[in-house]
Protein backbone atom coordinates (compact mmCIF):
# COMPACT_ATOMS: atom_id res chain seq x y z
CA UNK A 1 0.00 0.00 0.00
CA UNK A 2 2.87 2.42 0.61
CA UNK A 3 4.33 1.48 -1.99
CA UNK A 4 1.28 2.39 -4.36
CA UNK A 5 0.69 5.82 -2.78
CA UNK A 6 4.52 6.38 -3.17
CA UNK A 7 4.58 5.93 -6.87
CA UNK A 8 1.39 8.18 -7.55
CA UNK A 9 2.87 10.98 -5.02
CA UNK A 10 6.25 10.31 -7.76
CA UNK A 11 3.75 10.35 -10.82
CA UNK A 12 2.56 13.76 -9.00
CA UNK A 13 5.84 15.07 -8.82
CA UNK A 14 7.18 14.70 -12.26
CA UNK A 15 3.90 16.15 -13.86
CA UNK A 16 4.46 19.25 -11.28
CA UNK A 17 7.94 19.18 -12.21
CA UNK A 18 7.46 19.36 -15.89
CA UNK A 19 4.69 21.88 -15.92
CA UNK A 20 7.47 24.36 -14.08
CA UNK A 21 9.74 23.31 -17.07
CA UNK A 22 7.44 23.97 -19.37
CA UNK A 23 7.10 27.45 -17.61
CA UNK A 24 10.35 28.09 -17.30
CA UNK A 25 11.17 27.55 -21.02
CA UNK A 26 8.83 30.04 -22.35
CA UNK A 27 10.42 33.37 -22.04
CA UNK A 28 10.73 36.12 -24.80
CA UNK A 29 13.78 36.99 -27.04
CA UNK A 30 14.59 40.36 -28.48
CA UNK A 31 16.14 39.83 -32.26
CA UNK A 32 16.92 42.94 -34.14
CA UNK A 33 16.68 43.14 -37.82
CA UNK A 34 19.96 44.16 -37.89
CA UNK A 35 22.55 45.35 -35.33
CA UNK A 36 23.60 48.28 -37.35
CA UNK A 37 21.37 49.73 -39.44
CA UNK A 38 23.63 51.95 -42.73
CA UNK A 39 21.53 55.13 -43.19
CA UNK A 40 23.58 56.85 -46.27
CA UNK A 41 24.29 60.32 -46.12
CA UNK A 42 22.07 62.62 -43.33
CA UNK A 43 22.10 66.42 -43.69
CA UNK A 44 24.18 68.23 -40.86
CA UNK A 45 21.61 69.78 -38.29
CA UNK A 46 18.30 68.55 -40.15
CA UNK A 47 16.66 65.89 -37.79
CA UNK A 48 15.59 62.88 -39.10
CA UNK A 49 13.95 59.85 -38.29
CA UNK A 50 15.05 56.10 -38.70
CA UNK A 51 12.70 53.03 -37.56
CA UNK A 52 15.12 49.67 -36.36
CA UNK A 53 12.84 46.92 -36.48
CA UNK A 54 12.64 43.84 -34.14
CA UNK A 55 11.39 40.59 -33.75
CA UNK A 56 9.46 38.59 -30.14
CA UNK A 57 11.05 35.33 -31.28
CA UNK A 58 10.33 33.83 -27.98
CA UNK A 59 6.72 32.34 -26.95
CA UNK A 60 5.76 34.66 -24.50
CA UNK A 61 5.34 38.43 -24.45
CA UNK A 62 8.17 40.69 -24.45
CA UNK A 63 8.52 43.86 -22.82
CA UNK A 64 11.21 46.73 -23.05
CA UNK A 65 12.09 48.14 -19.79
CA UNK A 66 14.26 51.13 -21.16
CA UNK A 67 16.40 52.21 -24.43
CA UNK A 68 19.52 54.39 -23.73
CA UNK A 69 21.13 56.42 -26.58
CA UNK A 70 24.66 56.51 -26.56
CA UNK A 71 24.76 60.90 -26.78
CA UNK A 72 22.04 63.46 -26.76
CA UNK A 73 21.80 63.60 -30.66
CA UNK A 74 19.48 61.08 -30.14
CA UNK A 75 16.09 61.10 -29.51
CA UNK A 76 14.19 57.74 -28.70
CA UNK A 77 10.88 55.92 -28.73
CA UNK A 78 9.76 52.51 -28.06
CA UNK A 79 7.12 50.67 -27.27
CA UNK A 80 5.32 50.93 -23.76
CA UNK A 81 3.02 47.57 -24.30
CA UNK A 82 4.01 44.06 -23.91
CA UNK A 83 5.33 42.92 -28.27
CA UNK A 84 3.44 39.47 -28.70
CA UNK A 85 5.30 36.56 -29.42
CA UNK A 86 5.93 36.39 -33.22
CA UNK A 87 5.20 39.82 -33.35
CA UNK A 88 7.00 42.85 -34.81
CA UNK A 89 7.62 46.18 -33.11
CA UNK A 90 10.08 49.52 -33.93
CA UNK A 91 12.62 51.46 -31.63
CA UNK A 92 12.76 54.88 -33.95
CA UNK A 93 15.74 56.84 -33.43
CA UNK A 94 15.77 60.92 -34.59
CA UNK A 95 19.27 61.69 -35.42
CA UNK A 96 20.10 65.60 -35.43
CA UNK A 97 23.69 65.52 -36.92
CA UNK A 98 25.84 68.33 -34.85
CA UNK A 99 29.01 67.70 -36.70
CA UNK A 100 29.90 66.75 -40.13
CA UNK A 101 32.09 63.45 -41.43
CA UNK A 102 31.10 59.91 -40.20
CA UNK A 103 28.85 59.05 -37.72
CA UNK A 104 27.99 55.21 -35.18
CA UNK A 105 25.32 55.96 -32.86
CA UNK A 106 24.57 53.49 -30.66
CA UNK A 107 21.48 52.77 -28.17
CA UNK A 108 21.30 49.81 -25.26
CA UNK A 109 18.17 48.11 -25.36
CA UNK A 110 16.77 46.77 -21.97
CA UNK A 111 14.43 43.73 -22.38
CA UNK A 112 12.41 41.60 -19.58
CA UNK A 113 14.23 38.56 -22.38
CA UNK A 114 17.97 38.92 -20.58
CA UNK A 115 19.43 40.48 -18.11
CA UNK A 116 21.91 42.03 -19.84
CA UNK A 117 21.28 44.77 -22.82
CA UNK A 118 21.45 44.39 -26.77
CA UNK A 119 22.75 47.03 -28.92
CA UNK A 120 21.55 48.41 -32.21
CA UNK A 121 23.26 50.95 -33.89
CA UNK A 122 22.82 53.27 -37.06
CA UNK A 123 25.67 54.14 -39.19
CA UNK A 124 26.23 56.72 -42.12
CA UNK A 125 27.65 60.51 -43.18
CA UNK A 126 26.72 63.40 -42.00
CA UNK A 127 26.93 66.33 -44.98
CA UNK A 128 26.14 69.64 -45.84
CA UNK A 129 24.28 68.68 -48.54
CA UNK A 130 22.16 65.48 -49.10
CA UNK A 131 22.14 63.76 -52.93
CA UNK A 132 18.89 63.06 -53.96
CA UNK A 133 18.77 59.48 -55.70
CA UNK A 134 14.93 58.98 -54.67
CA UNK A 135 13.61 59.63 -58.51
CA UNK A 136 16.47 57.04 -60.50
CA UNK A 137 16.72 54.82 -57.24
CA UNK A 138 13.66 55.00 -54.83
CA UNK A 139 14.27 51.81 -52.96
CA UNK A 140 16.14 53.25 -49.93
CA UNK A 141 17.86 50.30 -47.96
CA UNK A 142 20.56 53.00 -46.64
CA UNK A 143 24.06 52.60 -47.63
CA UNK A 144 22.87 51.61 -51.16
CA UNK A 145 19.84 52.34 -53.57
CA UNK A 146 17.72 49.92 -55.93
CA UNK A 147 15.68 50.78 -58.89
CA UNK A 148 13.17 48.46 -57.98
CA UNK A 149 12.97 45.49 -56.00
CA UNK A 150 10.83 42.83 -57.38
CA UNK A 151 11.66 41.17 -61.21
CA UNK A 152 9.56 39.04 -62.99
CA UNK A 153 10.66 36.56 -65.93
CA UNK A 154 7.15 36.10 -68.08
CA UNK A 155 6.36 34.05 -70.98
CA UNK A 156 9.54 31.44 -69.96
CA UNK A 157 9.40 27.91 -72.05
CA UNK A 158 11.19 25.10 -70.73
CA UNK A 159 14.68 24.99 -71.90
CA UNK A 160 14.98 29.38 -72.23
CA UNK A 161 17.82 31.00 -69.98
CA UNK A 162 16.48 34.41 -69.53
CA UNK A 163 18.44 37.21 -67.81
CA UNK A 164 17.44 40.43 -66.13
CA UNK A 165 19.59 43.03 -64.50
CA UNK A 166 19.11 45.13 -61.10
CA UNK A 167 21.19 48.76 -60.97
CA UNK A 168 22.50 49.46 -57.60
CA UNK A 169 23.72 52.93 -56.25
CA UNK A 170 26.02 53.22 -53.73
CA UNK A 171 25.24 55.99 -51.90
CA UNK A 172 27.89 55.29 -49.33
CA UNK A 173 31.12 56.79 -48.68
CA UNK A 174 33.18 53.59 -49.00
CA UNK A 175 33.37 51.04 -51.99
CA UNK A 176 30.58 48.32 -51.80
CA UNK A 177 30.66 44.21 -52.90
CA UNK A 178 27.22 43.45 -53.37
CA UNK A 179 26.11 39.73 -52.89
CA UNK A 180 22.65 38.27 -52.61
CA UNK A 181 21.40 35.73 -50.21
CA UNK A 182 19.14 32.76 -50.20
CA UNK A 183 19.41 32.44 -53.85
CA UNK A 184 16.93 29.30 -55.15
CA UNK A 185 18.85 26.56 -57.65
CA UNK A 186 17.39 28.01 -60.74
CA UNK A 187 19.02 31.54 -60.12
CA UNK A 188 22.69 32.22 -60.62
CA UNK A 189 23.75 35.53 -60.38
CA UNK A 190 27.25 38.38 -61.76
CA UNK A 191 27.78 41.04 -60.32
CA UNK A 192 29.72 44.22 -62.34
CA UNK A 193 31.82 45.15 -61.09
CA UNK A 194 32.89 42.97 -58.00
CA UNK A 195 33.69 46.06 -55.87
CA UNK A 196 31.11 49.50 -56.81
CA UNK A 197 32.90 52.70 -55.82
CA UNK A 198 31.54 54.84 -53.61
CA UNK A 199 28.92 56.85 -55.45
CA UNK A 200 28.57 54.50 -58.25
CA UNK A 201 26.20 52.37 -60.05
CA UNK A 202 26.81 48.56 -60.27
CA UNK A 203 24.76 45.68 -61.94
CA UNK A 204 23.34 42.59 -60.93
CA UNK A 205 22.53 40.57 -63.76
CA UNK A 206 20.16 37.52 -62.65
CA UNK A 207 19.99 34.61 -65.25
CA UNK A 208 17.20 32.23 -64.76
CA UNK A 209 17.68 28.06 -65.88
CA UNK A 210 14.08 27.20 -66.99
CA UNK A 211 15.04 23.44 -66.81
CA UNK A 212 15.21 24.07 -63.35
CA UNK A 213 11.89 24.82 -62.35
CA UNK A 214 9.99 22.93 -60.20
CA UNK A 215 6.03 23.72 -61.64
CA UNK A 216 3.82 25.49 -64.71
CA UNK A 217 2.76 28.62 -64.05
CA UNK A 218 4.10 30.95 -61.04
CA UNK A 219 7.32 30.17 -59.52
CA UNK A 220 7.86 33.08 -56.60
CA UNK A 221 11.01 33.04 -54.29
CA UNK A 222 12.05 35.86 -52.14
CA UNK A 223 16.19 36.97 -52.54
CA UNK A 224 17.84 39.52 -50.45
CA UNK A 225 20.50 41.57 -50.91
CA UNK A 226 23.54 41.40 -48.38
CA UNK A 227 24.77 45.08 -47.70
CA UNK A 228 27.35 44.78 -45.11
CA UNK A 229 28.90 41.86 -43.76
CA UNK A 230 26.81 39.91 -41.43
CA UNK A 231 23.64 41.50 -42.61
CA UNK A 232 20.74 39.48 -41.90
CA UNK A 233 17.49 38.67 -44.11
CA UNK A 234 14.60 41.02 -43.80
CA UNK A 235 11.84 42.42 -45.10
CA UNK A 236 13.80 45.95 -46.31
CA UNK A 237 16.51 43.86 -48.37
CA UNK A 238 14.12 41.40 -49.56
CA UNK A 239 13.84 41.08 -53.55
CA UNK A 240 11.06 39.43 -54.71
CA UNK A 241 11.65 37.29 -57.96
CA UNK A 242 8.60 35.90 -59.82
CA UNK A 243 9.09 33.24 -62.76
CA UNK A 244 5.96 32.24 -65.62
CA UNK A 245 6.57 28.98 -66.96
CA UNK A 246 4.49 28.28 -69.93
CA UNK A 247 2.63 25.14 -71.65
CA UNK A 248 3.96 23.06 -74.55
CA UNK A 249 2.07 22.94 -77.07
CA UNK A 250 4.58 21.61 -79.75
CA UNK A 251 3.32 18.02 -80.09
CA UNK A 252 -0.31 19.18 -80.83
CA UNK A 253 -1.46 18.57 -84.26
CA UNK A 254 -3.36 21.14 -86.23
CA UNK A 255 -6.66 18.85 -86.46
CA UNK A 256 -5.87 19.09 -81.88
CA UNK A 257 -5.29 22.80 -82.57
CA UNK A 258 -8.09 23.09 -84.65
CA UNK A 259 -10.48 21.40 -81.85
CA UNK A 260 -8.78 23.02 -78.76
CA UNK A 261 -10.17 24.75 -75.98
CA UNK A 262 -10.79 28.26 -75.68
CA UNK A 263 -11.07 30.66 -72.43
CA UNK A 264 -13.42 33.58 -71.95
CA UNK A 265 -12.96 35.56 -69.03
CA UNK A 266 -15.90 38.14 -67.85
CA UNK A 267 -13.63 40.45 -66.32
CA UNK A 268 -9.88 40.77 -67.13
CA UNK A 269 -9.65 43.43 -64.50
CA UNK A 270 -11.29 43.47 -61.32
CA UNK A 271 -12.70 46.18 -59.44
CA UNK A 272 -12.65 44.84 -55.67
CA UNK A 273 -14.68 48.30 -53.73
CA UNK A 274 -13.34 49.67 -50.76
CA UNK A 275 -13.01 47.90 -47.89
CA UNK A 276 -15.30 50.10 -45.12
CA UNK A 277 -14.47 48.81 -42.46
CA UNK A 278 -14.27 45.15 -43.59
CA UNK A 279 -11.44 42.43 -43.17
CA UNK A 280 -12.19 40.80 -46.54
CA UNK A 281 -13.65 41.81 -49.99
CA UNK A 282 -14.82 39.27 -52.74
CA UNK A 283 -15.85 39.47 -56.16
CA UNK A 284 -17.28 36.58 -58.29
CA UNK A 285 -15.81 35.91 -62.00
CA UNK A 286 -17.01 33.72 -64.70
CA UNK A 287 -14.68 31.05 -66.69
CA UNK A 288 -15.99 30.14 -69.96
CA UNK A 289 -14.90 27.11 -72.23
CA UNK A 290 -15.80 28.62 -75.71
CA UNK A 291 -13.66 25.85 -77.41
CA UNK A 292 -14.15 22.42 -78.58
CA UNK A 293 -12.54 20.27 -76.21
CA UNK A 294 -12.95 20.38 -72.29
CA UNK A 295 -10.62 23.02 -70.76
CA UNK A 296 -8.44 21.86 -67.62
CA UNK A 297 -6.86 24.74 -65.51
CA UNK A 298 -3.70 23.62 -64.18
CA UNK A 299 -3.12 26.44 -61.92
CA UNK A 300 -5.04 29.60 -60.60
CA UNK A 301 -1.89 31.59 -58.81
CA UNK A 302 -1.55 35.10 -57.06
CA UNK A 303 1.43 37.52 -56.59
CA UNK A 304 0.19 39.21 -53.66
CA UNK A 305 -0.69 37.42 -50.55
CA UNK A 306 -3.48 39.90 -49.86
CA UNK A 307 -4.97 38.31 -52.35
CA UNK A 308 -6.58 34.19 -52.12
CA UNK A 309 -8.64 32.07 -54.40
CA UNK A 310 -10.90 29.77 -55.09
CA UNK A 311 -12.34 28.10 -58.51
CA UNK A 312 -15.42 25.42 -58.26
CA UNK A 313 -13.92 23.51 -60.97
CA UNK A 314 -10.89 22.76 -62.65
CA UNK A 315 -12.01 21.43 -65.49
CA UNK A 316 -14.55 23.04 -68.16
CA UNK A 317 -16.49 21.39 -70.76
CA UNK A 318 -17.21 22.99 -73.77
CA UNK A 319 -20.03 25.78 -73.94
CA UNK A 320 -19.98 25.15 -70.10
CA UNK A 321 -18.65 28.06 -67.11
CA UNK A 322 -17.81 27.90 -63.55
CA UNK A 323 -17.09 30.47 -61.07
CA UNK A 324 -13.60 32.20 -59.61
CA UNK A 325 -14.10 33.72 -56.20
CA UNK A 326 -11.31 36.36 -55.62
CA UNK A 327 -11.03 37.47 -52.10
CA UNK A 328 -8.37 40.24 -50.96
CA UNK A 329 -7.30 40.70 -46.91
CA UNK A 330 -7.09 43.88 -45.67
CA UNK A 331 -4.27 42.54 -43.18
CA UNK A 332 -1.94 41.96 -45.79
CA UNK A 333 -2.56 44.83 -47.84
CA UNK A 334 1.03 46.91 -48.49
CA UNK A 335 3.08 44.23 -46.92
CA UNK A 336 3.65 42.29 -50.16
CA UNK A 337 6.01 43.32 -52.64
CA UNK A 338 4.41 41.45 -55.36
CA UNK A 339 1.55 42.55 -58.06
CA UNK A 340 -2.33 42.70 -57.28
CA UNK A 341 -3.51 40.49 -59.83
CA UNK A 342 -4.14 37.08 -60.49
CA UNK A 343 -2.45 33.97 -62.92
CA UNK A 344 -4.54 31.26 -64.70
CA UNK A 345 -2.68 28.90 -66.51
CA UNK A 346 -4.51 26.29 -68.51
CA UNK A 347 -4.70 23.85 -71.65
CA UNK A 348 -5.93 26.43 -74.04
CA UNK A 349 -3.27 27.02 -77.09
CA UNK A 350 -4.48 30.69 -77.24
CA UNK A 351 -4.88 31.41 -73.81
CA UNK A 352 -2.15 29.68 -71.92
CA UNK A 353 -1.25 32.82 -69.63
CA UNK A 354 -4.20 34.58 -68.36
CA UNK A 355 -3.55 37.64 -65.80
CA UNK A 356 -7.04 38.88 -63.96
CA UNK A 357 -6.06 42.57 -62.21
CA UNK A 358 -6.96 43.12 -59.03
CA UNK A 359 -7.87 46.77 -58.12
CA UNK A 360 -8.41 47.99 -54.67
CA UNK A 361 -10.12 51.48 -53.64
CA UNK A 362 -8.51 53.07 -50.96
CA UNK A 363 -6.76 51.31 -48.07
CA UNK A 364 -7.56 49.23 -45.43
Amino acid sequence: MKRYIFTILLLAGCSMFNVQCSTALAQPRFVPDTDIKKVGEVEFQVPRKFDLGFTNKGDKPLIIKEVKASCGCLDVSFPKTPIAAGARGEITLTFDAKLLGSFYKEVEVMTDASDKPSYIAIQGTVVTEVHDYSEEFPIDLGNVRLVMNAIEFEDVNRGDHPSAELRILNADRTAFRPELMHLPPYLSAEYFPEDIPAGKVGTIRLTLDSEKLSTLGLNQTSIYLSRYMGDKIGETNEILVSAILLPSFADMSEEALAKAPELSISESSVDMGAFNGKKTITRTIILTNTGQSDLHIHGVQVFNKAISVSIDKSTIRPGKSTKLKISVSSHYMGKSKGRMRVLLITDAPKQAKQYINVDVNGTP
